[in-house]
């Protein structure tokens, strides 16, 4: 059984990066936290007791920061509060925002988490990728120090259903087709992760971080 934390930059980030990989996740056993960073889509606060009810996660985290002004909070006020989650959820298994997200808080929010994987301050840490979140990742510049390649996938088939149900709580957030962050976009990309690996839909992360301890 591991420990998995999602740092969620906005409410439905952690939906659209990883929404199938964490109930993948609690099918395995496993013990799943979601830490918010920010209060952003605060028109779906009534949505979120919902959102507690269809994950089952072991425990939620709001930081309640002001959304697209992280720019203009010190780190050292932000990585303290990540930290401190980190330490008390003794998580072996991060998925984090993309650093080249053209959202400024997403880029905030990595630079906080890069402080809060160091090993010998989080023994527990042994795994650290960030997301692919539509409508954010897909916008980053087309550098090739930004450029988002996934070499992680997790076979979503089984609970893709559940997920698309998750998804589609968020209303006010989503956005008509063809749009990137529409459900038939949303579908799209989930079965074109699937192909990669062969199955019909997945979700896909850039692996930054992996230890691999001796079983004892």
């Amino acid at each position: 059984m591991k420990n998995v934390l999602v740092v969620s930059v906005h409410p439905d980030d952690e939906t659209l990066g990883c929404g199938g990989t964490i109930l993948s996740h609690q099918l395995n056993g496993d013990r799943v936290f979601c830490l918010w960073v920010t209060n952003g889509n605060l028109d779906q606060e009534s949505l979120l007791p919902e959102l507690m009810k269809r994950y089952k996660f072991e425990g939620t985290y709001s930081l309640d920061f002001p959304e697209v002004v992280l720019d203009d909070i010190s780190l050292s006020e932000i990585i303290p509060r990540i930290s401190e989650v980190v330490t008390e959820t003794e998580a072996n298994i991060l998925y984090i925002p993309n650093r080249s997200d053209p959202h400024s808080d997403h880029r905030r929010v990595f630079d906080a988490c890069q402080a809060c994987i160091k090993s010998f301050r989080y023994p527990s840490v042994e795994k650290v990728m960030m997301m692919e979140v539509q409508s954010e990742t897909d916008f980053a510049p087309v550098l090739p120090e930004s450029i988002f390649l996934s070499n992680v996938f997790v076979d979503i088939t089984e609970v893709y259903e559940a997920k698309m149900k998750i998804v589609k709580l968020f209303k006010a957030e989503l956005l008509p087709g063809p749009l990137t962050r529409s459900i038939s976009s949303i579908e799209a990309l989930s079965r074109y992760r699937g192909s990669q690996i062969n199955v019909e839909h997945a979700e896909s992360f850039m692996l930054l971080k992996e230890i691999v301890r001796r079983k004892v």
